[in-house]
């Protein structure tokens, strides 16, 4: 079925063409006639009895007929019409049509040749066909000047044309470098909230998982306790599925303003520190910062967001053991966190959260795009996470 359409398609393709170009031809011989007619009816009304009338009116419709070939052959047709500008007045119009026409689709060496093909069929129909009303110098004055002209006219179109052509390449590719850039925008910014949401599962989710496994453990622990990890585990759910209703929001808005996301900063470190703590982690916070209010805003959600994994892959790998986390730094230097962890004995239980390791991939790729570097390393007792981030004067 699919084939036999497109073979009807193929068909009938030619026969929707043929018309088109019937009316440009049809177009192109009527034009030429109400040119040559009038010529022919002057020759005939200046000499009536001119043995020559005839050759003039073969002239004049062979000129009118070899028009179109103009169409598909501008410089053989414009020769041709040459010839028979050289015999009668009847074929100038022609001719210069094959002129304007050559001048307006090829180059100018090719269009100066062609016009002066004309020039000389001109001077020689002068010659043995001479214009009573004008003298010979002025005639070839004239011609020549027409001949010029159309040519600048031809290569005039021509530059045009090539202008016009230009500018509306050049408004596609800005078009679509400009849907390119708007794409690759907003790719980006998926991409940093992809890694945002990870950064706040991780850590909300290992919270989760401590105080969860507190439950499975500790079920002989007092009412009160058990209460208290129910209702924390019951919460952070809560924010968790805040958290990604808020994200899959702004994912899925084209259009919206995705700044609104939440970007904690140095100063919710605290804040972070004491989650960490009430989940059961022994998290020794020094803060030696100067002046935190100095801290770029991008710098310190970098901070935060290196204090915030260093935490949840200790609470993950490294359950129960205690954390130091240091900050030192003033504008003008450098913003260093220096964060470690011992190790948990061989043999201890595995985490309750596995990690797929990409976290401290995304990780040192946040700093470096901050103008930091971030390294780690795991020694035989303990676990270092090592970070420092510009801080301009």
């Amino acid at each position: 079925m699919n084939g036999e359409n497109h073979c009807d398609v193929e068909a009938e393709s030619p026969r929707r063409r043929v018309p088109r170009g019937a009316a440009i031809v049809a177009i192109v011989v009527v034009g030429m006639a109400a040119l040559v007619v009038p010529t022919i009816w002057g020759l005939a009304d200046r000499h009536p009895a001119n043995e020559l009338l005839a050759l003039d009116i073969v002239s004049g419709v062979l000129g009118c007929v070899l028009s179109p070939i103009l169409l598909w052959r501008p410089v053989g047709g414009a020769l041709a019409l040459a010839v028979l500008a050289a015999l009668s007045p009847a074929a100038t119009p022609p001719a210069t049509l094959g002129a304007l026409q050559v001048a307006q689709r090829r180059g100018f060496p090719v269009a100066a040749a062609t016009a002066l093909a004309g020039i000389a069929a001109h001077v020689a129909q002068g010659l043995w066909r001479p214009n009573g009303g004008i003298s010979f110098g002025w005639w070839l004055v004239l011609v020549t000047f027409g001949y010029g002209a159309l040519v600048g006219w031809g290569a005039l179109a021509q530059a045009r044309r090539a202008v016009v052509t230009s500018l509306r390449e050049r408004a596609r590719r800005a078009e679509a470098e400009q849907g390119r850039r708007v794409a690759e925008a907003r790719m980006l910014e998926r991409t940093r909230i992809a890694r945002e949401m990870h950064d706040v599962l991780a850590h909300r989710l290992s919270l989760l998982a401590t105080y969860s496994g507190a439950l499975e453990y500790r079920p002989d622990s007092p009412p009160e306790q058990l209460s208290r990890a129910a209702g924390v585990v019951r919460a952070g759910v809560h924010q968790a599925l805040d958290e990604l209703r808020e994200v899959i929001s702004l994912l899925r808005d084209e259009d919206g303003d995705q700044d609104g996301w939440p970007q904690p900063m140095l100063a919710d470190l605290p804040r972070l520190v004491d989650e960490s703590r009430d989940a059961g982690g022994q998290v020794q916070l020094r803060d030696g910062v100067v002046d935190p209010s100095a801290l770029p805003p991008s710098a310190g959600r970098t901070a935060y967001r290196v204090v915030q994994e260093g935490l949840t892959n200790a609470r993950k790998h490294a359950a129960g053991q205690p954390v130091q986390v240091v900050l030192e730094g003033r504008p003008g230097a450098r913003l260093v966190i220096d964060i470690r962890n011992p190790l948990p004995e061989r043999g201890a239980a595995s985490p309750l959260t596995p990690g797929a390791g990409t976290g401290l991939v995304g990780l040192t790729e946040r700093v470096h795009l901050a103008g930091g570097r971030l390294d780690h390393e795991t020694t035989a007792a303990e676990f270092h996470l090592h970070a420092w981030l510009p801080w301009p004067a």
